[in-house]
């Protein structure tokens, strides 16, 4: 992928590659690419993220959408502080903070899974919008760290969701210090799923795509919507939602299609076992 040029559009900072997949459906891989910042992105940067990311979600082929950035030094190197300390008012300022929970939103409410490609620097408005993600890979060499505080504004938006990642005490040492920690740390504390070396980051992210490409389609979403509510219900609310939402899947064919190739399947192998006299 071509490095960021100078005076690079907004709009071309946002890249989008579709890929059909043989499963059935398509995958989405969404690129922050503004090299020359460490793929800071401006106001009308994550506007656009945004909007791409709205974009995409009204497609029903798409079964899943990786996001990550540009080149192997950062993901997302957060919102661009030169922009920031030239902010004339609070309005403005308050503007810039709905515009990055609009980007992160919009990654939540995608009704497909949205997996967090993350290689190099992870900072502020950029390990919200990971952290927005439903599951997150990173690369040895990435680095995270919440800096707000260092420039005199606190951490907020969708840094409210990372104490569910790494727990309230790492939560907080992240956002009172500003401190930058390695990869390793991060995934120690449980803020990714997997930590992989750099030449593996793409291969992990191949075995996620194509685990949810072959899994049901109508299944995925129904479980993604369900995750949505599970963060806002009782547990007992939460079960009678997972009853509905079974129900809900089979109202199509899906279930039984998936289930009988799976019976046949199991059929074929045992099989092929007998043939070998296992």
């Amino acid at each position: 992928m071509a490095a960021a040029q100078v005076g690079k559009s907004v709009e071309e900072m946002i890249l989008v590659r579709l890929e059909e997949r043989a499963e059935g459906g398509r995958v989405a891989y969404v690129t922050v690419d503004n090299v020359e910042k460490h793929n800071a992105l401006p106001v009308e940067g994550r506007a656009a993220l945004a909007r791409t990311m709205r974009g995409l979600a009204v497609d029903p082929e798409l079964r899943c959408v990786v996001l990550t950035g540009a080149g192997t030094k950062s993901f997302i190197g957060g919102a661009n502080i030169s922009e920031m300390s030239e902010f004339p008012d609070h309005n403005i300022a308050e503007n810039g903070s709905a515009t990055t929970h609009a980007a992160c939103d919009s990654v939540r409410r995608m009704p497909v899974p949205v997996i967090a490609r993350i290689a190099g620097y992870c900072l502020g408005a950029g390990m919200e919008i990971a952290t927005a993600c439903d599951m997150r890979v990173a690369a040895d060499n990435a680095k995270f760290g919440m800096p707000e505080v260092r420039y005199g504004v606190p951490s907020g938006m969708e840094a409210c969701l990372i104490p569910t990642l790494v727990g309230w005490g790492k939560a907080r040492e992240l956002v009172y210090t500003g401190d930058i920690i390695d990869a390793q740390e991060a995934y120690h504390f449980g803020y990714m799923e997997k930590l992989v070396p750099l030449e593996k980051l793409d291969e992990q992210v191949e075995k996620w795509v194509r685990s949810i490409c072959i899994s049901g389609p109508r299944a995925i979403r129904l479980q993604k919507e369900l995750i949505r509510d599970w963060e806002q219900m009782s547990v007992a609310d939460a079960v009678q939602a997972g009853i509905r939402s079974v129900g809900r899947a089979h109202t199509t064919d899906e279930p039984r299609r998936l289930m009988t190739a799976w019976r046949e399947q199991q059929r074929l192998k045992k099989l092929a076992r007998q043939q070998r006299g296992e």
